[in-house]
Formats: C-alpha cells, sequence, structure tokens
C-alpha cells in the first residue's frame, strides 16, 4: 500500500472517527498522515479512544461493514472445528456464516488484517472481513466454543495409547478447557471431560475402574450417569493427569489423597475439589465442580410456597437466634443460606461467614474457610468469629459439641446465627442438637426456626406430557385411590435432546419449615421426642417435605417417581 493510499485512508478513519467522537478526533489525529502501517490507529489508541468506535471508523473508512453486536450472527461451525480457540482469541477473529463460497470473518482492528490470508488458507475458502468491537468479538468465540460436545468421545476414538504415558507434566496455572488443539492426548482427553461435565451441568465427575472397563460418569441433577468409557489401559495415566491437576502426589496410590484446581470455560472459572481412592481395581477419582460463573438465587426462585416463603423472611430478619437448614449433602442448603445473607445483606450490618469450601463470593460479606488440617475448626473459628463484633453469623455445618455449644451461646447473646445439619427432617434437627449437648432449656430459647429440604428434578418443558397412571405406577408410589384425587393430570418427561433423554432438566426446591412456637418451644425443654414435635408442628400449620413434594408434582413441576425417590418410600 503506497503512501498516497495510506494517507487517503488515514483522511478517511480521521473524519469518520471525528463524527463519531464530536470534532475530538479531528485535531487528535492531525499530524499522523503516513504513519508506518498505523493509519493513524495509534493516536486513537493512546487517547484510550473507545475500541468500538475506532473499529466503526476503521469499517466506514475501508468501506467494509461494521457489526456492533453479534449475537444475532450465526457462528460458522467449519470455523470452530478448524481454527484453535487460542488463535481466535489472539488475533480477535471468529468467523460467521458463508455464503458463495465465502466465509465472513469479523477482525477488531486493521492490525489483524494479515490473519484473514492465514485463515483463508486454514479454511480452504476465501474470507470476506467485517469489523467489531474486540469485546463483543471475545465474548462470540466464548460462545462459540463452548457450544461443542462430544469430543471427549472423539478424543477416546483417535487416541494413540502408547504415547500417552509420557505426556502428563504440561501443565498451566488456571488450565483453559477450551484450549485444547494443542494439548497431548490425555490432557486433551481430561480436559474435554471436564468440559462436557460443564456443559452437562454436572456437579460431580466420577472416574471409576471396573475389572475390565473403566466408566466416567457425571452427577447431573443428582443423579449419576454413564457417560464415557476410555480405555481400561489409560487408567493410570488419566488418574495421574488428574492427580498433577489437583498438586497431588502421583507416585502414591496406595493411599486416598485430596487435592484441588482451578480452570477456565471461555470466561467462566470453575473451582475442583479432587479425591482419589485406592480399590481393588485401582485408584478411582471424584471430582466435584464448583462453577463460580453460576449466579446466586433470590430466595423467590427456590421453590418455597408463597405461606412458608413470608415465615422464613419474617424468621431471617430477626435480631438474634439460630436459624437451621436441614438435609442431606447436596440436597441446596448452601444455596437456601446464600439466598438469604444476600436478601438481608446491608452496609448497616457486619455478617461473617465459616464455610468449608467457600462456595460462592458475596459482595459486602467476609468469608473464612475453614481448614481442620491447618487447625481452623469451625469451633475454633468461631470463638474468633465472635470478637470480630458480628451482627450475623453464619456456620457451614454443625459437627460436633463444641461448635452446638458455641452456636447456641452465640444466639442467646445477641447474635442471629445460620448453620445446617445432616437430618431427615425439620423435627430432627431438634433431637440432634440435644444429642450433641445442647441443653433443652437454651436450645427452646436460641432456637428460631428449622427449615429442611430436598431438591427434586424439574420435568422438562420441551418434552413434558400428560398420562394415565396404571395400577403398577400407584404401588410403586405407595399413593392410594382418594390421594390421587388431588391430581387433575400427571405429567411426566418423555425425554428429547434438550433433556438429554432423561426427562428432566434443572432442579427445584421442597421445603418443610418448622418455626418456635409456644408449644414446640415447651417440648423442646421437655426433650419431647421428634415425632411428637413434628405432629404438633403438623397441627399448627406445617407442610411436610412429602406434603411439599406431591404439591409440586399436582402442579406438574415434577414427577411422582421424583417424590418417591426424594422424600422417601416411608412417608407414603
Amino acid at each position: 500500500m503506497g503512501n498516497s493510499q495510506v494517507a487517503l485512508i488515514n483522511d478517511k478513519f480521521a473524519e469518520a472517527l471525528a463524527g463519531r467522537l464530536d470534532g475530538r478526533a479531528g485535531k487528535l489525529l492531525s499530524g499522523n498522515n503516513g504513519e508506518a502501517g498505523g493509519l493513524g490507529l495509534a493516536a486513537a489508541w493512546r487517547a484510550d479512544v473507545p475500541e468500538a468506535d475506532i473499529a466503526a471508523a476503521t469499517a466506514e473508512a475501508l468501506g467494509v461493514p461494521f457489526l456492533e453486536d453479534l449475537s444475532t450472527q450465526q457462528i460458522s461451525p467449519k470455523f470452530v472445528a478448524s481454527v484453535p480457540i487460542g488463535f481466535a482469541r489472539r488475533h480477535g477473529v471468529i468467523g460467521l456464516a458463508s455464503a458463495n463460497g465465502r466465509m465472513t470473518v469479523a477482525i477488531a482492528d486493521l492490525a489483524r488484517w494479515a490473519q484473514l490470508a492465514v485463515l483463508a488458507k486454514v479454511l480452504r475458502k476465501p474470507v470476506s472481513p467485517v469489523f467489531a468491537p474486540r469485546g463483543e468479538i471475545l465474548r462470540t468465540i466464548n460462545a462459540a466454543y463452548q457450544q461443542q460436545t462430544g469430543q471427549a468421545q472423539r478424543v477416546i476414538d483417535e487416541l494413540d495409547t502408547e504415547d500417552a504415558a509420557d505426556l502428563l507434566e504440561q501443565v498451566a496455572g488456571n488450565e483453559d478447557l477450551l484450549d485444547v488443539a494443542s494439548r497431548a492426548p490425555v490432557i486433551k482427553l481430561v480436559n474435554l471431560v471436564l468440559f462436557e461435565a460443564i456443559k452437562r451441568r454436572a456437579s460431580d465427575v466420577h472416574v471409576q475402574p471396573y475389572e475390565d472397563r473403566l466408566v466416567v460418569r457425571f452427577r447431573v441433577d443428582g443423579v449419576l450417569r454413564d457417560v464415557l468409557e476410555p480405555p481400561r489401559s489409560l487408567q493410570a495415566e488419566i488418574i495421574s493427569r488428574i492427580k498433577v491437576m489437583g498438586g497431588m502426589n502421583i507416585a502414591e496410590r496406595r493411599l486416598a489423597q485430596d487435592g484441588r484446581a482451578t480452570v477456565e470455560v471461555g470466561d467462566r472459572v470453575v473451582d475442583l475439589r479432587i479425591a482419589t481412592l485406592p480399590t481393588s481395581f485401582g485408584e478411582r477419582a471424584v471430582l466435584r465442580l464448583l462453577d463460580k460463573g453460576i449466579r446466586l438465587y433470590e430466595l423467590e426462585e427456590l421453590g418455597m410456597p408463597p405461606a412458608s416463603l413470608e415465615a422464613f423472611r419474617q424468621l431471617i430478619h430477626l435480631d438474634h437466634g439460630i436459624i437451621l437448614v436441614t438435609g442431606p449433602t447436596g440436597s441446596g442448603k448452601s444455596t437456601t443460606l446464600y439466598a438469604a445473607l444476600q436478601e438481608i445483606n446491608s452496609k448497616e450490618l457486619n455478617i461473617l461467614t465459616l464455610e468449608d469450601p467457600i462456595e460462592y463470593r458475596l459482595e459486602g460479606i467476609s468469608q473464612t474457610q475453614v481448614a481442620d488440617r491447618k487447625g481452623m475448626t469451625f469451633a475454633g473459628g468461631l470463638r474468633h468469629v465472635l470478637r470480630q463484633d458480628p451482627d450475623i453469623i453464619m456456620v457451614g455445618e454443625i459437627r460436633d459439641a463444641e461448635t452446638a455449644h458455641l452456636a447456641i451461646q452465640s444466639a442467646l447473646t445477641g447474635h442471629l446465627v445460620f448453620s445446617t445439619l445432616h437430618t431427615n427432617d425439620a423435627a430432627g434437627a431438634v433431637a440432634r442438637m440435644l444429642d450433641l449437648g445442647v441443653e433443652s432449656y437454651l436450645l427452646a430459647s436460641g432456637l428460631l426456626g428449622v427449615l429442611a429440604q430436598r431438591l427434586v428434578r424439574r420435568i422438562c418443558p420441551e418434552c413434558l406430557t400428560a398420562f394415565q397412571p396404571t395400577d403398577e405406577d400407584m404401588l410403586r408410589w405407595h399413593l392410594k385411590e382418594e390421594e390421587l384425587g388431588r391430581f387433575s393430570k400427571l405429567f411426566r418427561g418423555a425425554g428429547c435432546a434438550a433433556c438429554m433423554e432423561s426427562g428432566y432438566r434443572e432442579r427445584v426446591g421442597v421445603f418443610e419449615l418448622l418455626t418456635v412456637s409456644e408449644t414446640i418451644r415447651e417440648l423442646i425443654h421437655r426433650r419431647a421426642k421428634a415425632s411428637t414435635i413434628k405432629s404438633a408442628a403438623m397441627a399448627e400449620g406445617m407442610t411436610t417435605l412429602r406434603e411439599a413434594a406431591l404439591a409440586k408434582a399436582a402442579e406438574g413441576v415434577t414427577t411422582m417417581d421424583e417424590v418417591v425417590r426424594v422424600t422417601g418410600r416411608d412417608e407414603f
């Protein structure tokens, strides 16, 4: 490109940019004609002109289209399959739909013009440029590459097991699971397995060896599913790679180990909690996934019926006392506590938490990680937290007598305390606290309420269908004919691509809220049985877990099979 052409294009660029910036760019870019290869752009970058304005002005100067928003554009599958994500990010390029034998490629600035020739060779077709803001291009790149699926199985099919053993030490600080083009086979396989797990919203990944095979399983919506079967000969290499990611000892195969790692999927960050365990068929590994990109829920979104939601709101806005949330592991207790803390969080309150682990960051709240091996237990941490002048304290879990006593004492000395227990129902939490040695009169005075909860899978809205139950269904559910009268229709999911043929998609909570009335307080003081307390609470209007789950089934939110699975057949 000659100097006269450079000057002409630079004049057009300055004129276009000046029009977008109300004349400020005209003075800014004067005197830059002929700047080698820069076409006056360097001055714009030095002046911190918004990149969208620079891209638009460059497009106008060159007579090339400018797209400010790429969300409505169709992304080229061929581009995603052929161009590594690292190249696309580094150069800020993304392929859009093809037409007339050419592919449209979005670029962010003129400095990337030379990459168009490279892309034409890689894609084996001519390309036509359009300009777009760099931030918009990067967002589109992340979204496009996250849509890939089934890659892990393809890697398994193509793996050369002889080359795998010596390729395990390639480690990045924060592994990006989308960037697999240049990775060794086993590293690529593990990355793609994790990518598939995150895309399917899995909470855990199991790598489980059997006598003659190796199975990778995902826990999705609380249920384990077999997903992949890598070659059994790669078991040691896969487990070793997982150990390297978690900073664990790959030479030690006789003892259980724990580790942690952080991976990235585009612009999302996911923490991994890794545990290995020796078995009779070799080591197995379980990876728990904590997706930092998942948004926190509001109380209204958890699935509480209006009456329970209003009663729970009244409890969490009290000045002092203890509120317990109970349920098995994975029943959404932490999600409920986070939603409650978000609602009551304000600049006038000092809120501190003790957690193991810290699952999500809460703005304006001091969160502390419990680490038993380092001497920071829930009980020890609670003693220190009480010296920080707290208004509200969240204790991740009451596991022992010392923590239970300290939590009750904190509730009785002017603090609002939240914590969790592992019990089957709300009344069982009272018995559990008494079993931990808490005096009945202290518990009766300090306990405000107990929220028991479970998670049931939602019927997939894409394949929801009504059906007539058979006698076999009625027997399996232990549902009497008169109880069936509450259902106008029964629903289930037929299975489709959206729910991976499961018939379910995502989960919703079912809740049992026991508020401590004078009657309940008197029963606690007398150390009454859990069944007596539950009966008294039901007489006062408490909705049990069974009734809450049945209501969800009657609304067509979940199925009777889920009601039985989650609340237990003994409830029926």
